[in-house]
């Protein structure tokens, strides 16, 4: 890969245009950085996992609680089959997304992959009070996050378009950079878009 700038690191293909579709662990900024993102962009905006919270009526841990990880990860991949098909989203994507070789591919292939990177520091230190996270909740949550982190972070890049190394950036900056990197991209000759089709949305689609 190759250093855009001090924040971005592209990889060398380029991207297929259409969504932008956020991905990192959690506590990496996705939700926050996406919904100014759409705005800016204007453009909807999506969170798989409200999504999911929606349309079952629970939270994630009752989910995790009641059907498992698996069972969740089933729901998640058929959300993101459905909303990684719209052709002018935003789409914020759970941490664990990716471990589904289908969603990677899915994701790689229907739009631009943004690959939102922190220290495990500073996502502790975002998610330390945040209860709605099952796999944190442990004995460890250092050890867990480190485990996480080496497990996924081969993943996001596997699949990333682009690399924003978050660090201190605020989210204004953020935002600015990730747009303008993506107004550059889209202005390049010889990009195709992706087909214009949108799928139905069921009830409860986040905005």
């Amino acid at each position: 890969m190759r250093t855009a700038d001090p924040v971005f690191v592209e990889k060398a293909d380029s991207a297929t245009g259409g969504s932008i579709f956020l991905v990192g662990m959690m506590g990496a900024g996705k939700t926050s950085v996406g919904r100014v993102l759409a705005k800016r962009l204007n453009r909807r905006f999506y969170d798989s996992d409200h999504v999911i919270e929606e349309r079952t009526g629970v939270k994630i841990p009752v989910i995790f609680e009641i059907e498992g990880e698996s069972g969740f990860r089933h729901r998640e991949s058929a959300v993101i089959d459905e909303l990684s098909l719209l052709t002018d989203g935003v789409l914020a994507t759970g941490g664990g997304a990716v471990l589904a070789r289908e969603n990677r591919e899915r994701l790689r292939a229907r739009g631009t992959v943004v690959y939102l990177r922190a220290s495990v520091k500073d996502l502790l230190n975002r998610t330390r009070h945040d209860k709605n996270r099952p796999l944190l909740q442990t004995a460890d949550p250092r050890g867990r996050r480190n485990e996480l982190f080496e497990m996924r972070d081969p993943l996001y890049r596997e699949i990333a378009h682009v690399t924003i190394d978050t660090g201190s950036q605020s989210l204004g900056t953020l935002v600015n950079r990730h747009h303008q990197r993506h107004e550059r991209r889209i202005e390049r000759p010889g990009e195709t878009g992706q087909p214009k089709g949108k799928p139905k949305m069921a009830a409860g689609a986040a905005h």
